[in-house]
Protein backbone atom coordinates (compact mmCIF):
# COMPACT_ATOMS: atom_id res chain seq x y z
CA UNK A 1 0.00 0.00 0.00
CA UNK A 2 1.11 3.53 -0.64
CA UNK A 3 0.81 6.27 1.94
CA UNK A 4 -0.18 9.65 0.57
CA UNK A 5 1.78 12.58 1.87
CA UNK A 6 0.16 15.35 3.87
CA UNK A 7 0.83 19.04 3.47
CA UNK A 8 0.56 21.12 6.64
CA UNK A 9 0.56 24.89 6.86
CA UNK A 10 2.30 25.78 10.12
CA UNK A 11 1.97 29.38 11.24
CA UNK A 12 2.22 31.46 14.37
CA UNK A 13 3.49 34.88 15.44
CA UNK A 14 7.17 35.58 15.84
CA UNK A 15 8.13 34.35 19.31
CA UNK A 16 5.44 31.64 19.48
CA UNK A 17 8.10 28.92 19.45
CA UNK A 18 7.62 27.52 15.95
CA UNK A 19 11.30 26.66 15.51
CA UNK A 20 11.64 24.85 18.83
CA UNK A 21 8.45 22.87 18.36
CA UNK A 22 9.37 21.93 14.80
CA UNK A 23 12.83 20.70 15.82
CA UNK A 24 11.27 18.42 18.45
CA UNK A 25 8.74 17.08 15.94
CA UNK A 26 11.35 16.26 13.32
CA UNK A 27 13.67 14.61 15.84
CA UNK A 28 10.90 12.29 17.05
CA UNK A 29 9.16 11.44 13.74
CA UNK A 30 10.90 9.97 10.69
CA UNK A 31 7.86 10.56 8.48
CA UNK A 32 7.83 14.32 9.01
CA UNK A 33 9.72 16.94 7.04
CA UNK A 34 9.84 20.71 6.94
CA UNK A 35 10.17 22.75 3.79
CA UNK A 36 13.12 25.12 3.90
CA UNK A 37 11.99 28.65 3.14
CA UNK A 38 13.86 31.29 1.21
CA UNK A 39 14.24 34.78 2.67
CA UNK A 40 15.94 38.09 1.99
CA UNK A 41 16.42 38.87 5.70
CA UNK A 42 19.82 38.64 7.35
CA UNK A 43 20.64 35.42 9.19
CA UNK A 44 20.58 35.46 12.98
CA UNK A 45 23.36 34.08 15.15
CA UNK A 46 23.43 30.29 14.88
CA UNK A 47 21.32 30.08 11.72
CA UNK A 48 22.79 28.05 8.85
CA UNK A 49 22.15 28.75 5.19
CA UNK A 50 20.36 25.77 3.62
CA UNK A 51 19.29 24.39 7.00
CA UNK A 52 17.19 27.08 8.64
CA UNK A 53 16.58 29.20 5.52
CA UNK A 54 18.03 29.85 2.12
CA UNK A 55 19.40 33.36 2.67
CA UNK A 56 19.41 35.30 -0.62
CA UNK A 57 19.30 38.87 -1.84
CA UNK A 58 16.13 40.49 -3.21
CA UNK A 59 17.32 40.31 -6.82
CA UNK A 60 17.74 36.52 -6.63
CA UNK A 61 14.39 36.11 -4.87
CA UNK A 62 12.56 38.13 -7.51
CA UNK A 63 14.25 36.08 -10.25
CA UNK A 64 12.82 32.87 -8.75
CA UNK A 65 9.36 34.45 -8.67
CA UNK A 66 9.60 35.34 -12.36
CA UNK A 67 10.59 31.74 -13.14
CA UNK A 68 7.50 30.40 -11.28
CA UNK A 69 9.77 28.49 -8.93
CA UNK A 70 8.11 29.74 -5.75
CA UNK A 71 5.10 27.99 -4.26
CA UNK A 72 4.18 31.11 -2.31
CA UNK A 73 5.85 34.28 -1.20
CA UNK A 74 5.08 37.34 0.85
CA UNK A 75 6.74 40.44 2.24
CA UNK A 76 6.92 40.55 6.02
CA UNK A 77 8.51 43.24 8.15
CA UNK A 78 10.43 44.57 5.13
CA UNK A 79 11.80 41.21 4.00
CA UNK A 80 10.68 38.62 1.45
CA UNK A 81 9.83 35.05 2.48
CA UNK A 82 8.78 32.19 0.23
CA UNK A 83 8.67 28.44 -0.40
CA UNK A 84 10.42 26.66 -3.30
CA UNK A 85 7.84 24.36 -4.94
CA UNK A 86 9.77 21.36 -6.31
CA UNK A 87 11.15 20.00 -2.99
CA UNK A 88 7.66 20.08 -1.46
CA UNK A 89 6.12 18.03 -4.26
CA UNK A 90 8.93 15.47 -4.06
CA UNK A 91 8.45 14.95 -0.32
CA UNK A 92 4.68 14.59 -0.72
CA UNK A 93 5.18 11.92 -3.39
CA UNK A 94 7.38 10.07 -0.90
CA UNK A 95 4.48 9.97 1.57
CA UNK A 96 5.88 12.43 4.08
CA UNK A 97 4.01 14.86 6.31
CA UNK A 98 5.45 18.12 5.00
CA UNK A 99 5.28 21.28 7.09
CA UNK A 100 5.29 24.70 5.47
CA UNK A 101 6.36 27.15 8.15
CA UNK A 102 4.88 30.26 6.59
CA UNK A 103 3.21 33.55 7.42
CA UNK A 104 -0.55 34.07 7.39
CA UNK A 105 -0.33 35.84 4.01
CA UNK A 106 1.31 32.84 2.37
CA UNK A 107 -1.14 30.41 3.94
CA UNK A 108 -4.03 31.85 1.95
CA UNK A 109 -2.15 31.24 -1.31
CA UNK A 110 -1.31 27.64 -0.41
CA UNK A 111 -4.98 26.83 0.23
CA UNK A 112 -5.77 27.83 -3.35
CA UNK A 113 -3.06 25.57 -4.80
CA UNK A 114 -3.49 22.54 -2.51
CA UNK A 115 -7.16 21.92 -1.60
CA UNK A 116 -6.23 19.01 0.71
CA UNK A 117 -3.81 21.07 2.80
CA UNK A 118 -4.43 21.22 6.54
CA UNK A 119 -3.42 24.17 8.66
CA UNK A 120 -2.12 24.50 12.21
CA UNK A 121 -1.70 27.78 14.09
CA UNK A 122 0.73 27.79 17.01
CA UNK A 123 -0.69 30.11 19.63
CA UNK A 124 1.24 31.66 22.53
CA UNK A 125 -0.43 31.30 25.97
CA UNK A 126 -0.76 35.10 26.11
CA UNK A 127 0.54 38.25 24.45
CA UNK A 128 2.53 38.95 27.61
CA UNK A 129 4.33 35.62 27.25
CA UNK A 130 4.97 36.36 23.59
CA UNK A 131 6.52 39.74 24.42
CA UNK A 132 8.75 38.12 27.05
CA UNK A 133 9.96 35.56 24.53
CA UNK A 134 10.74 38.24 21.93
CA UNK A 135 12.67 40.32 24.44
CA UNK A 136 14.46 37.24 25.70
CA UNK A 137 16.08 36.75 22.31
CA UNK A 138 18.19 39.83 22.88
CA UNK A 139 18.74 40.15 19.13
CA UNK A 140 16.39 43.00 18.19
CA UNK A 141 15.94 46.64 19.13
CA UNK A 142 12.85 48.14 20.77
CA UNK A 143 11.37 49.43 17.52
CA UNK A 144 11.60 46.00 15.89
CA UNK A 145 10.09 44.26 18.92
CA UNK A 146 7.15 46.67 19.01
CA UNK A 147 6.58 46.22 15.30
CA UNK A 148 6.58 42.42 15.71
CA UNK A 149 4.02 42.72 18.50
CA UNK A 150 1.70 44.76 16.27
CA UNK A 151 1.99 42.12 13.54
CA UNK A 152 1.52 39.31 16.08
CA UNK A 153 -1.80 40.72 17.28
CA UNK A 154 -3.12 40.79 13.72
CA UNK A 155 -1.92 37.22 13.10
CA UNK A 156 -3.60 35.97 16.28
CA UNK A 157 -6.87 37.57 15.14
CA UNK A 158 -6.66 35.46 11.96
CA UNK A 159 -6.04 32.18 13.78
CA UNK A 160 -9.70 31.27 13.26
CA UNK A 161 -8.89 30.77 9.55
CA UNK A 162 -6.88 27.65 10.47
CA UNK A 163 -8.11 24.08 10.87
CA UNK A 164 -6.37 23.62 14.21
CA UNK A 165 -5.04 25.85 16.97
CA UNK A 166 -2.32 24.46 19.26
CA UNK A 167 -1.37 26.46 22.33
CA UNK A 168 2.33 26.38 23.08
CA UNK A 169 2.17 26.50 26.86
CA UNK A 170 4.94 23.89 26.94
CA UNK A 171 6.91 22.48 24.03
CA UNK A 172 5.98 18.93 25.02
CA UNK A 173 2.24 19.68 24.95
CA UNK A 174 2.50 21.46 21.61
CA UNK A 175 4.46 18.60 20.02
CA UNK A 176 2.00 16.01 21.34
CA UNK A 177 -0.94 18.02 20.04
CA UNK A 178 0.49 18.28 16.54
CA UNK A 179 1.40 14.57 16.45
CA UNK A 180 -2.21 13.74 17.34
CA UNK A 181 -3.47 15.97 14.53
CA UNK A 182 -1.22 14.31 11.93
CA UNK A 183 -2.22 10.81 13.06
CA UNK A 184 -5.92 11.69 12.79
CA UNK A 185 -5.47 13.28 9.35
CA UNK A 186 -3.67 10.20 8.02
CA UNK A 187 -6.63 8.04 9.06
CA UNK A 188 -9.31 10.18 7.40
CA UNK A 189 -11.32 8.27 4.82
CA UNK A 190 -10.99 11.05 2.24
CA UNK A 191 -7.21 10.65 2.31
CA UNK A 192 -7.29 6.86 2.05
CA UNK A 193 -9.47 6.11 -0.97
CA UNK A 194 -6.48 4.62 -2.82
CA UNK A 195 -5.67 2.35 0.12
CA UNK A 196 -9.30 1.20 0.28
CA UNK A 197 -9.19 0.37 -3.43
CA UNK A 198 -5.94 -1.57 -3.05
CA UNK A 199 -7.38 -3.66 -0.22
CA UNK A 200 -10.53 -4.49 -2.19
CA UNK A 201 -8.64 -5.39 -5.35
CA UNK A 202 -6.21 -7.65 -3.48
CA UNK A 203 -8.83 -9.70 -1.63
Amino acid sequence: MTDKGILIIFSGPSGSGKGTVMNKLLAANDDMRVSISMTTRQSREGEIDGTHYYFVNREYFEKKISENKMLEYAEYNGNMYGTPKDPVDEMLKAGKAVFLEIEVQGAAKIRELYPDVISVFLMPPSMKTLEERLRGRGSEDEETINHRLVIAREEVRRASEYDYIVINDTVENAVSGIETIIKAERQKTARNKKIISEVINNV
